[in-house]
């Protein structure tokens, strides 16, 4: 593992970084076409590379990484249709823009689920080009450097799914990288959705525990006696329902880590006694007399401010200095917006991945939205705000339309109107009923039946309408 005392270099352990101009390879048989896409790129900054067929495209590209390929249709030998299977086969990261005098609805419907980008028609309009190119070269320098990202925190660190480039998350990997090897109990301190459950898994990760077990505890979605039972288990008779003997979580994570959600939560005796395991790292079942010593490292978290708990008498003065050796501030979502891209490419990659779809990419007013919300939910809203588009898109790209109203300010009828003017009534509803049966089913967990029920109607007429609607039913296995 590197030096930990050193501050966090992005660049000490990534790949070379990008060049500051943008590479485009033009794929095209016309010399006037490749002259004059060369001049019209190069005056907007771009390096520019040419290609007179499919050949010499793939050898190019197979010597030389680009940012993006403006392909066209009528190539000699192979077409540019025959010819974007094998690009996206050997470069499936980086963009194609076909170009085509031409171009069918058959051949825009081909050339999109073959993996095109988009599709421009000649005679071009320059200014409508230049914007779809900008966009295309965006979308992929983000998702680059999402990757880069992942593989130097994966490189320096041992971080899954925690994604960010901002001062203050790189603040919290260095503390959580020096932290994690010791045996201090953190203190872990953040709105609801900030991602605290990660943080405290990323230092159990880097840990000498991490081999052990990590044992997460949602300490505030129970009452005090079954919570006190599930921490410290119980013997048989303890209680009226304690009909065997029981271990709690505090030996199931004997050498390992126990991550504590919600801590002020906790009542004042269920409190006094996480104390002791803290001071003396020994405790008794319930209705037990035996002590058992273990050897747990404690990661606390809370939504709330503990030091003024503490003054309002709410939680005990002693726990929280026991607690607050190691305090990891995680910053709202509203407080590091340029982190946003690259959270939502994480989400896009994962959730299309999860649902068996094709890649799934953000519209320009898409994202200019989820920069401009403040997310009270923070991360974990913007994750569900993700979902639901990838759930809901029937093509690769996720406009507004798709965001959930109170982020974009519109509902589902506006964003439908301003995507379809022509919408009927008919559209509008069916596009409402369509989304509705979606969001249940992803409640559901995608069970047909528990839908039905909920819906309080059939389970034949819901398949009906799943059929007509021509939603693909899919099955999770989330964690």
């Amino acid at each position: 593992m590197p030096e930990l005392d050193q501050p966090l270099n992005l660049s000490a352990s990534s790949p070379a970084p990008f060049s500051t101009s943008a590479s485009i390879l033009v794929i095209d048989d016309e010399a006037g076409i490749r002259e004059s896409l060369e001049v019209l790129l190069t005056l907007e900054g771009y390096a520019v590379t040419m290609a007179n067929d499919g050949e010499q495209g793939l050898h190019i590209l197979d010597l030389e990484n680009f940012d993006l390929v403006l392909l066209d249709l009528a190539l000699p030998g192979q077409s540019g249709l025959e010819l974007l299977p094998q690009i996206k086969e050997r470069h499936p990261e980086t963009p194609v823009i076909m170009i085509t005098a031409y171009g069918t609805v058959d051949n825009v419907v081909e050339a999109i689920r073959a993996g095109a980008e988009n599709f421009v028609q000649k005679p071009w309009d320059n200014e409508k080009l230049m914007a779809d190119i900008r966009s295309a070269v965006a979308r992929h320098r983000a998702e680059e450097e999402n990757l880069q990202l992942k593989r130097t925190l994966k490189q320096r660190y041992n971080f899954t799914n925690i994604v960010g480039k901002s001062d203050v998350m790189l603040r919290v990997f260095d503390l959580v990288a020096q932290v994690a090897p010791s045996r201090s109990t953190v203190l872990i301190q953040g709105e609801s959705g900030t991602g605290k459950e990660l943080i405290a898994k990323a230092i159990h990760a880097n840990s000498p525990r991490r081999d052990k077990p990590f044992v997460p505890i949602n300490t505030g979605a129970m009452p005090s006696e079954l919570l006190e039972s599930t921490l410290f288990g119980h013997v048989k008779g303890a209680f009226t329902s304690a009909v065997a003997s029981k271990k709690g979580l505090f030996e199931v994570a004997n050498g390992g880590t126990l991550f504590m959600d919600e801590i002020a939560t906790m009542g004042m005796d269920t409190q006094a006694k996480i104390l002791r395991v803290l001071q003396d790292r020994r405790f008794m079942h319930l209705g037990g007399i035996q002590e058992i010593q273990v050897d747990v490292r404690i990661i606390a978290a809370t939504n709330i401010d503990l030091r003024q708990a503490v003054r309002d008498g709410r939680f005990r003065e002693d726990l929280f200095y026991r607690l607050n050796v190691i305090t990891v501030d995680l910053p709202p979502l509203r407080a590091r917006r340029e982190d946003i891209p690259l959270l939502t490419q994480h989400f896009l990659d994962f959730y299309a991945n999860e649902n068996g779809l094709a890649p799934r990419k953000l519209s320009a007013d898409a994202m200019r939205a989820l920069i401009d919300y403040d997310w009270p939910g923070n991360v974990r809203e913007l994750e569900n705000s993700i979902e639901r588009g990838v759930v809901l898109s029937s093509g690769p790209v996720i406009g507004s339309d798709l965001l959930p109203g109170h982020i974009t300010g519109r509902s589902f009828q506006d964003a439908l109107l301003e995507h379809n003017p022509n919408a009927s009534l008919f559209d509008i509803l069916e596009d409402i009923e369509r989304r509705i049966i979606v969001e249940k089913l992803e409640r559901c967990n995608w069970n047909q039946t528990d839908a039905a029920e909920q819906f309080r109607i059939p389970l034949s007429t819901l398949n009906q309408k799943i059929k007509r609607m021509n939603i693909e039913i899919r099955k999770r296995n989330r964690e």
